[in-house]
């Protein structure tokens, strides 16, 4: 959907038909709505609070909103005794959704697919004194952590191999062109259109229209927004 025509069914939400009411929004104010919005509805239908308590893949029309913002990273960093650390965290990240790692040893130097499961920080210990639990190449079994914008991927006797980082990344920010950025405070020189498919950005119209409808105390407004947002959903 290009950004005119997203602009047209913004105001046309907040206004009368014919009429001037509310036409003072500025265009970084629908901008700022706008991108506020593409954030709180990806990170409602992540955790599954929604109408059908449906989250990340947990229906086909989940896995078909959501998968935009799936992405991969291989993972570079340091190693340990005890674990690999990358240390090329993803500044766009948004929610974690695996790591995928091989492995080698001194007896076996053919990389073979390990299983990664994600772990608690406060839990390493315990995992690595257990030997059902703890990293394992013969079994093709490993864990993971995060802290401090880092992966960990614990290792014991093997060699970690070509770690990848999959992760659910921030949706793209809408620009209007020559309209200031409010988080630049620069005017953008070119507009960026939402990257989500027409009928998920008309659901987050709905939203931001909602936020700017709260922030100028329209109520009828701010309940067609929110309720149109997520009974379509």
């Amino acid at each position: 959907m290009n950004n005119t025509t997203l602009q047209i069914k913004f105001k046309q939400r907040l206004n009368k038909l014919a009429s001037n009411d509310y036409d003072n929004i500025e265009c970084w104010q629908i901008v700022e709505a706008f991108n506020k919005a593409q954030v709180e509805w990806c990170r409602r239908q992540l955790h599954g609070n929604n109408m059908y308590k449906e989250g990340d893949e947990a229906s086909k029309r989940r896995v078909d909103d959501l998968q935009p913002l799936l992405e991969s990273v291989v993972l570079t960093g340091d190693v340990s005794d005890d674990y690999f650390e990358g240390t090329n965290f993803p500044d766009n990240y948004m929610e974690f959704k695996r790591v995928s790692v091989n492995a080698t040893s001194d007896c076996c130097t053919e990389a073979r697919a390990m299983t990664v499961y994600l772990a608690e920080e406060a839990n390493v210990d315990i995992i690595m004194r257990d030997p059902l639990k703890r990293p394992d190449f013969e079994w093709s079994e490993t864990f993971c952590t995060m802290a401090a914008n880092t992966v960990k991927v614990y290792r014991k006797d093997f060699t970690v191999v070509e770690p990848t980082l999959t992760y659910y990344r921030q949706p793209v920010r809408m620009e209007i062109v020559s309209c200031l950025d409010p988080y630049t405070t620069i005017e953008s020189d070119v507009g960026v259109e939402c990257e989500f498919k027409d009928d998920v950005v008309e659901l987050i119209i709905d939203e931001a229209v909602a936020i700017i409808a709260g922030d100028i105390d329209s109520v009828n407004q701010y309940a067609r927004g929110s309720q149109s947002a997520e009974k379509n959903n």
